[in-house]
């Protein structure tokens, strides 16, 4: 009897693992397109390649660039070329939306308040206008979907990371090649409380842009160098230290770092991406990074070349354009996206936590950015390694916003579920 039924319990399981998978996957399209789209996946299969337009009967906009979960009940996306934050549930639901940070770039949040990078020269804070001679970073109020504070930081910032009450903000220059002003090579750290910089650390190397991933205290900024001459590295970097004023708070690695994660274990994987306007090729690198004993030892130890779980290594080769790089902060799955020729539908790819390939699926153009969203629907807000998850019984509205307690008769969010008050 053991033997029939072992079958049929070995497929429940791997359903149910399966089923902890909830990921969703921006699509940026192309630029100046308006093109861009949102997938979600779930069960071991994509439910969407139109998710957001499917539930909200419009489109998202033109090149989304980067989704976080804010809380249990609202995931902020950053649409750059439409100069839209779009706020929704974890349900897709659109619930907010503010056009007041123009070139808006990543983000960062503490639950409270969403903080977002920018391109651009003007932010509208308190219902004022600001204007900056470079970048600046944003705070939104999550309760209002209004941006309370702004401060100005380099030129064309562009990677954002929030830890021990500080935000550190990777400055590109990226526009040097046409605008009057150089390259940046510092990372500014800014008191998110008051909204101040405290100072620039100058990490020595050009063009700090691209995917800029954290793993408690520590970050991977990618540096693309000048596509010339200057060769592309990686730095990783110690928040800690930094705040500490000591200056041996990065080290620099002859690697590209040009998409990246972290895995459970704090460890950064990264595909790096070389690319020569000289010779018009990519050369790529793939390491992993143990971003501790990488600081601790000044970059002699650490860093492992080509070794990745099972056979993502093999199966990222093979890729046309690979595109992304993440791993389920929650379960340990990875993802991974190609972007094949940047005009055609792209592919998703899932591994599990030892690297076997589970599947490929199609998704839309330049699928670039992965939020997992929880299993049992409770956000941890916590960056990897993870610690226990800790239970939410706070009360929402359906706006995402946390309330002492709801009007009798309202509709409210306990839990992670709907009860009325």
């Amino acid at each position: 009897m053991l033997k029939k039924i072992l079958p049929f319990l070995v497929l429940f399981l791997a359903i149910a693992a399966n089923a902890q998978e909830k990921i969703i996957l921006l699509n940026e399209g192309n630029w100046q397109s308006d093109n861009g789209r949102v997938s979600y996946f779930e069960n071991g299969k994509i439910i969407s390649n139109k998710w957001f337009r499917d539930v909200n009967g419009f489109k998202i906009g033109d090149t989304p660039n980067d989704i976080i979960q804010v809380n249990d009940n609202l995931v902020a996306i950053a649409v750059n070329w439409s100069n839209i934050v779009q706020f929704l549930r974890p349900d897709g639901k659109a619930v907010a939306a503010t056009e007041d940070v123009p070139n808006n770039r990543r983000m960062a949040s503490d639950g409270r308040y969403l903080y977002l990078s920018s391109y651009g020269h003007e932010c509208r804070v308190n219902g004022n206008f600001m204007d900056f001679t470079k970048g600046y970073v944003a705070k939104i109020d999550i309760q209002t979907f209004k941006v309370v504070a702004a401060c100005e930081v380099g030129y064309e910032p562009e990677g954002i990371a929030l830890y021990n009450g500080h935000l550190f903000v990777a400055n590109t220059g990226g526009y040097a090649f046409n605008e009057p002003h150089d390259y940046e090579t510092t990372v500014s750290v800014i008191d998110a409380l008051t909204m101040q910089k405290v100072k620039d650390i100058d990490v020595k190397q050009i063009n700090l842009y691209g995917e800029m991933t954290q793993a408690g205290r520590y970050l991977c900024i990618n540096s693309p160098g000048d596509y010339y001459h200057i060769q592309a590295c990686a730095i990783i970097f110690d928040c800690e230290r930094a705040l500490r004023n000591d200056p041996k708070c990065f080290v620099t690695l002859p690697y590209a770092a040009t998409y990246n994660t972290v895995d459970r274990n704090g460890t950064f994987y990264c595909i790096g991406s070389r690319y020569s306007y000289l010779t018009g090729d990519y050369q790529f690198n793939y390491i992993t990074v143990d971003p501790k004993a990488c600081i601790e030892s000044d970059g002699a130890d650490g860093v492992i070349e080509d070794e990745f779980p099972g056979t993502m290594l093999e199966d990222i080769k093979g890729m046309a354009m690979p595109y992304a790089i993440y791993c389920n902060p929650y379960t340990g799955y990875f993802y991974a996206a190609d972007a094949g020729g940047f005009v055609e539908a792209g592919a998703m790819y899932q591994w599990t936590p030892k690297g076997k390939l589970l599947g490929k699926y199609t998704v839309y153009i330049n699928p670039g950015h992965f939020l997992a969203l929880p299993p049992d629907g409770h956000f941890t807000g916590v960056t990897p390694p993870l610690a226990a998850p800790q239970r939410d019984n706070s009360t929402y509205d359906l706006l995402g916003r946390k309330i002492t307690k709801g009007k009798r008769g309202q509709v409210v969010i306990r839990g992670g579920k709907k009860v009325r008050e």
